[in-house]
């Protein structure tokens, strides 16, 4: 399944509907990224056939992403990138150190990095560059001229200016909108399609009046030609490229891995990096916008019945097809009608009910809220390392405040926290205790006072158990401090054994070779055993 060798019925029929799909999405996402009509196209034809000939997820469908677009802008801004032939070499400059970034995590086998950015953080960090790219195409439906970049500052420059818009643009985009939410509903109907060609019929008319078109689409391939960053500003460049890596790989591998999940199949990750890095080294030597698994495109290749890769050539094909005999047409698509479709694409990550579970759950509230507030106030690269920061310094937040659990037994052989069972029974001259974070250097010492603590509150203490089964390792400061507390016990004639420990963490504890705690100490596979 996962091989092409010849492109079935089914797979010609995907990429064929797929095509009417992708080509506006890459047209109106080239704008999103403050790049030409044709850098979308070359990074569509560079996503579908890289994936398709080394990727190996049968429905993923590699192009621009609306995410990738606006970061991809707001990156090319702050490197200092402002006319028009600059951003291009900034362009491929900036999407080849993205392909290399992805070669790399690849050839080092890091396809679980995405797991980095939780997903509280994604809902919000979506949510909130869904809200971002929604105010940032506003100007082109209404066809006014800003300059504000800031989002805060940009939405109040459209609000200012209300007189600026354009009656007509307006009209267009509210039309374009609203008839695409509304054709999404019919089934079977391509509404993208009819938007489309509608816009196109009506394009004579509407330029008459004022409502700017797309323009010309130039799909002459150019030299690789890069520029490098004022002032030797290296750093800022691979600290951007990193990111883009890390948005792209996020929604690219939540993509695979749904449709994965939903047909039983495998995910391959750091072949997927692979297929990923060489998409966009190709896309950028060509002055091609950065490429990832959208889910968008993804899900109406599976939803059209897609079997294979093969798919993916097929649209690449049909597109191809699409821009030698149509591309006069294609070039006279209204902007607002892309900005309309950037709109739409993006409407499905704005979306509140994604919060709910969170409040029901009542977990990763406030990390998700962050998440859209960073983005708002700090922009897209900055807010997205500002919300895998704050959702890291929660985590170290919650495992720094240890919990210890005094454990009784339950019946023959069962120890239970007598906190939730109170009619466990503690045997008299022995405490079990059991940590319930893993131990590290964060919340060993505040664990082991209150461990201590424990025993002087006990009277006639003659055995501690230690249940670590809940700590797969132990680092310098753990290590440290089971040893201290050992010998604070041994110091009043009180024996401790250590139960149900981990393979690491038993070799930590008989390289340090503590004198309280003997290996006899160390193996004991159930607290029963101890006691």
């Amino acid at each position: 399944m996962n091989k092409i060798r010849a492109i079935n019925p089914a797979d010609a029929l995907a990429g064929l509907s797929l095509a009417g799909l992708l080509l506006p999405e890459a047209v109106a996402y080239s704008g999103l990224a403050n790049l030409p009509p044709q850098a979308g196209v070359i990074g569509l034809f560079a996503g579908l056939i890289c994936y398709a000939l080394i990727g190996r997820s049968p429905y993923a469908i590699v192009t621009a992403t609306s995410s990738s677009a606006a970061v991809f802008a707001a990156a090319t801004a702050v490197l200092g990138a402002d006319a028009a032939g600059q951003r291009l070499a900034f362009a491929s400059l900036l999407v080849c150190a993205t392909g290399i970034a992805f070669l790399l995590a690849g050839c080092v086998r890091l396809g679980a990095m995405s797991n980095l950015i939780a997903r509280p953080v994604l809902r919000g960090f979506s949510f909130g560059l869904a809200l971002v790219i929604a105010v940032k195409q506003w100007p082109h439906i209404v066809g006014m001229h800003v300059h504000s970049t800031d989002f805060l500052a940009l939405l109040a420059e459209i609000l200012r200016n209300v007189g600026a818009w354009q009656p007509a643009s307006l009209v267009v985009g509210v039309c374009a909108l609203l008839a695409l939410f509304a054709l999404e509903r019919v089934r079977h109907l391509p509404g993208l399609m009819v938007v489309i060609v509608a816009g196109i019929a009506a394009a004579p008319w509407l330029s008459s009046r004022g409502v700017l078109l797309t323009g010309p689409i130039h799909l002459a391939l150019a030299l690789p030609a890069f520029a490098v960053p004022a002032g030797g500003r290296w750093l800022p460049l691979v600290e951007f490229a990193l990111a883009l890596m890390f948005i792209l790989y996020a929604e690219s591998y939540s993509a695979i891995r749904t449709f994965a999940l939903k047909h039983n199949g495998s995910v391959q990750q750091n072949r997927d990096l692979i297929a990923l890095g060489v998409a966009n080294l190709v896309s950028g030597a060509f002055q091609g916008t950065p490429v990832g698994a959208g889910y968008s495109g993804t899900s109406a290749n599976e939803a059209a019945g897609a079997r294979t890769r093969a798919a993916g050539l097929c649209a690449a094909a049909t597109v191809l097809a699409l821009l030698l005999l149509f591309l006069p047409w294609i070039e006279r698509i209204p902007a607002p009608v892309l900005a309309a479709i950037v709109i739409h694409a993006v409407s499905k990550s704005l979306r509140v009910a994604v919060f709910r579970p969170y409040f029901r759950w009542q977990r990763d509230r406030l990390v998700t809220l962050t998440a859209v507030a960073a983005v708002i106030l700090f922009g897209m690269l900055d807010g997205l390392l500002a919300a895998i920061a704050f959702s890291l310094a929660m985590l170290l937040h919650s495992l720094s405040s240890p919990r210890l659990s005094v454990l009784g037994r339950m019946g023959t052989h069962d120890f239970v926290s007598v906190q939730r069972f109170p009619e466990a029974a503690c045997t008299p001259g022995i405490l079990v205790l059991r940590p319930e974070e893993p131990m590290f250097f964060a919340n060993a010492e505040p664990l082991f006072a209150m461990a201590r603590h424990r025993v002087l509150q006990q009277t006639e203490v003659r055995l501690v158990v230690l249940s670590l089964e809940e700590s797969p390792d132990l680092d310098g400061t753990a290590l440290e401090c089971l040893g201290e507390f050992a010998a604070w016990l041994a110091a009043r004639k009180i024996e401790m054994r250590v139960a149900r420990l981990k393979e690491a963490s038993r070799d930590a504890l008989m390289r340090a070779h503590f004198p309280a705690l003997p290996a006899a100490a160390l193996d004991y596979s159930s607290v029963d055993d101890a006691v």
